[in-house]
C-alpha cells in the first residue's frame, strides 16, 4: 500500500504536499542574469515584455474568472466526423457549463472519498470529460496524474504505484488493463467513461456501435470500486469548500527525465500559471475571446495541456479537441471548417499535413501563428506549412520539468534557422560547463561555444516526486534546471541544441528513454545484449532503433522482437528498426559504447518510410 503524502494544514482545510522532504528545497534567492547577459532582449517583438507578473492565484480561479467573462461562450468542442450537409458528430461545452460540470465532479469525487492531496490518475484521449476531469480533481484539492493512455500494463503499474494513486478515470474498453495491475497499485476507485458520453441521440448510438467494434468501449460488470463517470457529473452536493494556493502542487507530469525509470515532474499552481502567462506575453497578438485553437496535442501531455487548453482557457478562445490526431484529413477538416487559428503541435503533424494528397484542396488560411515543439523543425517544414496556411510557424523548446515552455523563436520577429529561439519572458537561460568544479560550480562557456544549456524561472517544477537525489541532479542549488542538453548561444542570445549530454530519444515529441527499452529486449529469451539509440525519421524527427546480440544465430526474427516489445510498451517506444549483430562495440571495461553506433547512424536516412 502506497501511502498519502505527508501533509500540512493551509488555514486548517487544505494539506498539500508542498512542504514534503521529498522536494528540493527552495533555492536561495539569486540576482538574475544581468541585462548585458540578456541579448535576446533585443529582438523580443514589439509588445512582449522582458518579464511578466504572474497573477497570485490557481489554476481554478484561471476557470472560474473565464466562466464570468465568457459564460456562453463555447470552451470545448469536440469534433468526431463530418457529415454531409454540414452536420457533425460532435459535443461542445461553454464556459459556464465547463465551470458547473467541473464542480459536480469535484463534489462526486469527494464523495468517494477523494480529499485533498490525494492522486486522481487521468487515462483518458482528448475527450471533453479528460478536460472536465481535470479541473474537478484540482477543485477537490487533489493532484492530477497525467497518463498515457497507450500504456501497456507494465508502465501502467509502474506509474500508479510510484504515484500512489488511489483513483483513476479511463475508458471502459482500458479497464481490464486497470484491473490486471489494480492489486499491485493503491487504487481503490475506477471511473468509467466513454467516447460517446458526451453525444446526444441519435448520434451517441451510432458512434457507440463503431467504439465497441474497435475495443475501447465495453460492458463492466458491477463491481466494488468501479463507478460510472456519468454519475460524478450528476452529483448533487456543492464542491469541497478549499483553499488553493500557488505553491501547491496540483500535477504530477511523468518524465525520463534524461535517464532511468520515468519520474513524477511536480507542478504547481505557480508554475502553471505562470507558463500560461508567459504563452500569453508570448502570443501577444492573440485576440480575446476571439480565437480558435486546435486541440490535437494529446492532453495528457503537458505541452498539449499548458499550451493547448491551460492557456486558450485563460484568454476565452473555443478549443477544438479532436481524439485521434493521426487522422489528417480531420485535422485539415477541422481547420477549414472551425475557422481555427492556433495550431500548437510537434513536427510530425505539420509533416503528415504538408504532405497530405489532397492539402491543397483545403481552405487553411484562418491559420494566424502555430508554435512547434518537441523535437527539431526542419526550415523546410515550416516553410511548406507557411506557404499551406500563410500563418506563421515558429520552433519553441522546453521539458515537461519547465511546463513546458521556456524558449521560442518570435513569432513574427527575427527567426533563426535551426534555432530554438530565445528565452521567453521571466526566463533566464545559460550555457554552462558539462561538469562542476570541486566546489559544485558550473563555468559559464562563453558565446557560440558548446555546453549544457540551463534553465532559471517561475516555470521551472518543484522537484520530482519521492527522487530527492533526482532532484537536486538536475535542479542546482541556484535554481539552475539542468536540462541535459548540449547547446550553445549566439551573438543575439538564440540558443541552438546540437546534441544531447544524456541518450533521450525524441520521438514525435515524446520522450524515450533507452534502458526502458532495452530491459524489454533483455526479457526475451533469445537476447543475449541489445542497446537501443534514436535515428532520424522523416516524420517523427527521431524513431527507435534496436542493436540485438542473439544467444543463438537465427533464434528469433526482427518481427518477433518487434511484437514482443509491443505487448510491453506503448507504441511510440517500440523499435521500429532491429539490427542483429555478432558483437556490440565496448569500452575496456565492457561497457557498450552507444555512441559509437549513434556515430555509425549518421548520415544516414532512416529506412522508415512511413
Amino acid at each position: 500500500m502506497v501511502e498519502k503524502p505527508t501533509s500540512v494544514s493551509v488555514n486548517g482545510t487544505h494539506p498539500t504536499v508542498a512542504d514534503q522532504p521529498v522536494c528540493h528545497p527552495e533555492p536561495t534567492p539569486q540576482p538574475t542574469v544581468s541585462e548585458t547577459k540578456k541579448p535576446w532582449l533585443a529582438h523580443y517583438e514589439t509588445g512582449v515584455p522582458a518579464t511578466i507578473d504572474p497573477p497570485h492565484r490557481s489554476l481554478i480561479e484561471i476557470l472560474r474568472d473565464s466562466a464570468q467573462t465568457y459564460a456562453d461562450k463555447i470552451a470545448i468542442r469536440m469534433i468526431l466526423k463530418y457529415l454531409p450537409f454540414g452536420l457533425a458528430i460532435q459535443s461542445t461545452l461553454t464556459y459556464r457549463e465547463l465551470d458547473q460540470i467541473s464542480d459536480r465532479v469535484a463534489a462526486g469525487l469527494a464523495r468517494l472519498g477523494v480529499t485533498p492531496g490525494d492522486r486522481v490518475a487521468i487515462m483518458l484521449p482528448n475527450l471533453p470529460q479528460n478536460i472536465v476531469a481535470y479541473f474537478g480533481i484540482l477543485k477537490a484539492g487533489a493532484i492530477v496524474v497525467n497518463t498515457n493512455p497507450t500504456y501497456t500494463p507494465r508502465e501502467l503499474q509502474h506509474q500508479l504505484h510510484d504515484s500512489g494513486a488511489e483513483t483513476i478515470i479511463t475508458l471502459s474498453g482500458l479497464y481490464k488493463r486497470v484491473a490486471q495491475v489494480r492489486n499491485n497499485t493503491a487504487l481503490k476507485h475506477i471511473i468509467l467513461t466513454d467516447v460517446p458520453d458526451t453525444l446526444r441521440w441519435p448520434f451517441r448510438q451510432l458512434v457507440a456501435r463503431q467504439v465497441r467494434a474497435s475495443g475501447m468501449m465495453t460492458t463492466v460488470a458491477p463491481e466494488k470500486g468501479v463507478y460510472r463517470y456519468a454519475d460524478l457529473e450528476q452529483t448533487t452536493a456543492p464542491p469541497p469548500s478549499i483553499d488553493s494556493s500557488p505553491e501547491d502542487v496540483v500535477l504530477f507530469q511523468y518524465s525520463g527525465g534524461t535517464t532511468g525509470l520515468a519520474k513524477a515532474a511536480m507542478l504547481t499552481n505557480a508554475n502553471l500559471v505562470a507558463n500560461v502567462a508567459q504563452c500569453n506575453a508570448w502570443f501577444h497578438r492573440a485576440e480575446y475571446g476571439a480565437e480558435k485553437m486546435l486541440g490535437a496535442l494529446p492532453v495528457f501531455h503537458v505541452y498539449g495541456m499548458t499550451v493547448g487548453i491551460l492557456y486558450s482557457l485563460s484568454c476565452g478562445m473555443e478549443v477544438v479537441i479532436v481524439p485521434d490526431p493521426r487522422s489528417t484529413e480531420l485535422v485539415l477538416q477541422v481547420i477549414e471548417r472551425e475557422g481555427i487559428t492556433l495550431y500548437p503541435a510537434v513536427p510530425a503533424m505539420y509533416v503528415a499535413l504538408n504532405n497530405h494528397p489532397q492539402v491543397k484542396e483545403y481552405e487553411l488560411h484562418s491559420i494566424k501563428f502555430c508554435m512547434s515543439a518537441g523535437a527539431a523543425l526542419p526550415m523546410e517544414v515550416a516553410q511548406q506549412f507557411e506557404a499551406l496556411t500563410g500563418g506563421q510557424l515558429v520552433e519553441g523548446y522546453g521539458m515537461t520539468e519547465s511546463s513546458p515552455l521556456a524558449c521560442a523563436n518570435p513569432i513574427f520577429g527575427k527567426r533563426k534557422s535551426g534555432s530554438i529561439g530565445v528565452p521567453v519572458s521571466s526566463t533566464d537561460m545559460k550555457v554552462v560547463s558539462l561538469s562542476a568544479d570541486k566546489d559544485g560550480n558550473y563555468a559559464d562557456q562563453p558565446v557560440g561555444t558548446e555546453g549544457e544549456i540551463v534553465i532559471r524561472g517561475p516555470q521551472v517544477m518543484k522537484g520530482y516526486w519521492n527522487q530527492p537525489e533526482e532532484t537536486e541532479s538536475v535542479i542546482d542549488r541556484d535554481g539552475w534546471l539542468h536540462t541535459g542538453d548540449i547547446g550553445k548561444m549566439d551573438e543575439d542570445g538564440y540558443f541552438y541544441v546540437v546534441d544531447r549530454k544524456k541518450d533521450l530519444i525524441i520521438a514525435s515529441g515524446y520522450n524515450i528513454v533507452p534502458r526502458e527499452v532495452e530491459e524489454v529486449l533483455y526479457m526475451h529469451d533469445a537476447v543475449l545484449e541489445a542497446v537501443v539509440i534514436g535515428v532520424n525519421h522523416p516524420k517523427r524527427g527521431e524513431t527507435v532503433k534496436a542493436f540485438v546480440v542473439l544467444k543463438s544465430k537465427g533464434s528469433t526474427t526482427a518481427e518477433s522482437l518487434i511484437d514482443f516489445c509491443k505487448e510491453h510498451l506503448a507504441p511510440y517506444k517500440v523499435p521500429a528498426l532491429v539490427e542483429f549483430r555478432e558483437s556490440l562495440p565496448k569500452s575496456q571495461i565492457g561497457k557498450i559504447l552507444r555512441r559509437v553506433l549513434s556515430d555509425e547512424e549518421d548520415g544516414k536516412s532512416s529506412d522508415i518510410k512511413t
